[in-house]
């Protein structure tokens, strides 16, 4: 089918390159890390590429009607993921938008005494961003603190499948072991992170490192981060990376889709854990077996809503990928079809599936909402067994005391406080406050 025209954009970008990253195998807590020059590089390509797609006029992609020189805020929003990796991620998202958005002279005012003011940097473009915080919203970050979750990847470890790859997996963890310097050589440990970083930004340890063994490390991580994150049904708590991810591009489509709403291009900058429950939910995987595993940096996933051409006229979804620097954007097909799918049949097939406030995230999750006060630890002698309760009552008391006092004092407050800033409850994801890209701050 021929479609004649966009209507709007929406893309999942993943941040570029970092220093070494460590998260918990069961907690996927992580440790801190750091963007770098090539990193912040491929994500600018990669809002380059997006540009000369959509941004341009003679392009036949091009989003009809969507500003070009200069960032509408109206038409374009930015959301980005603040949790672990924040900070790298945020980075990804400022370089994108530099190549997405790039300075403009036309970006000026004209001052009541006819002085007219250039921004810095020939034009530099400041496109807010808002960013996702995942102690108020799950949307971008729904796996941490998520006892279901943890669950059922501690089930993954205990499953044959992964007792059968672990055991595949010891030549290499044998052979590898002296590249590591200590760090544990488990499949649940997967360590390709490290020996890529090093390959990639150490001299000495590139010219050490035996051939094959990064492929080998990126293998076994591939096997282990898609079973995590994957699951037998679309609604299956491996896919909860993918159903908080479908809220927003459902409303985003929505958005998109109602001719009264401005909104025509959407970026949701991420790490990679929503690409493999999202590709694992609407059957990508079964078109393309390659892409079970890590997505690579700066990758992206662009859905495009496009208006058939007569005499059906309806509006149709185009899906693209993009796997890093190295490949070009690639169609692939949805829940089965060998084309683009209709918006309407989207929706009803993935509507279901998706996680849309933070309660229902706490009912699929059996978390508990105020978390664990304090907890003994195992073998404690009775002194310090008895100083941990007593401390703990008395951290009890004290927060008591405090919540009494927030609740005498929130009705005064409360109208002040809506005036200013409403941040996401039980029933509501996205309420950020926007942050210049230029004003950095430290998110993790």
């Amino acid at each position: 089918m021929l479609l004649s025209k966009v209507l709007g954009v929406i893309v999942i970008a993943r941040n570029g390159n970092r220093y070494n990253y460590y998260q918990d195998p069961y907690t996927y807590g992580g440790s801190n890390t750091e963007s770098t020059a090539l990193g912040v590089a491929e994500s600018h390509q990669l809002g380059n590429t997006l540009r000369s797609t959509y941004l341009d006029p003679s392009s036949p992609s091009y989003v009809q009607g969507l500003r070009s020189d200069l960032v509408d805020n109206s038409e374009f929003k930015a959301h980005v993921k603040a949790g672990v990796e924040g900070t790298v991620v945020f980075d990804s998202a400022v370089a994108l938008l530099q190549g997405l958005f790039p300075p403009n002279p036309n970006n000026k005012i004209k001052l009541a005494n006819e002085t007219v003011v250039v921004a810095p940097l020939g034009g530099y473009q400041y496109v807010p961003v808002e960013t996702v915080e995942p102690d108020n919203d799950r949307s971008l970050e729904s796996w941490t603190n998520c006892p279901a979750f943890e669950k059922h990847t501690k089930d993954f470890y205990a499953s044959q499948q992964f007792k059968d790859k672990s055991k595949d997996a010891q030549p290499f963890f044998r052979a590898v072991k002296d590249y590591v310097f200590g760090r544990p050589t488990t499949l649940e440990n997967a360590i390709y992170d490290y020996i890529n970083t090093e390959l990639t930004y150490n001299k000495t340890y590139a010219h050490r490192l035996p051939p094959t063994l990064v492929e080998q490390a990126r293998h076994f991580a591939d096997f282990h981060e898609n079973g995590v994150f994957s699951d037998k049904d679309i609604n299956g708590i491996g896919h909860i990376a993918g159903r908080t991810l479908l809220h927003p591009i459902l409303t985003a489509l929505e958005r998109i889709a109602f001719n009264g709403d401005p909104l025509q291009f959407l970026l949701i900058e991420t790490t990679y854990q929503p690409f493999i429950s999202f590709f694992h939910q609407t059957g990508i995987i079964d078109e393309r077996p390659e892409l079970k595993g890590i997505p690579n940096y700066a990758s992206a996933i662009v859905i495009e809503l496009r208006r058939g051409s007569p005499p059906d006229l309806r509006d149709f979804l185009r899906i693209k990928f993009k796997n890093g620097t190295a490949e070009h954007f690639k169609d692939v097909h949805v829940f089965g079809h060998k084309a683009d799918i209709p918006l309407t049949e989207f929706i009803y097939r993935a509507e279901n599936a998706a996680i849309t406030s933070n309660r229902q995230w706490h009912q699929v999750c059996n978390s508990n909402k105020f978390g664990t006060f304090f907890t003994l630890p195992s073998g404690a002698s009775s002194s310090s067994s008895a100083q941990a309760v007593f401390t703990g009552a008395f951290t009890f008391i004290g927060l008591l005391a405090l919540f009494a006092a927030a609740k005498l004092v929130k009705p005064s407050r409360a109208r002040a406080r809506e005036s200013r800033l409403r941040l996401p409850g039980d029933e509501n994801f996205y309420a950020q406050v926007q942050i210049p890209v230029m004003e950095k701050t430290r998110l993790v």
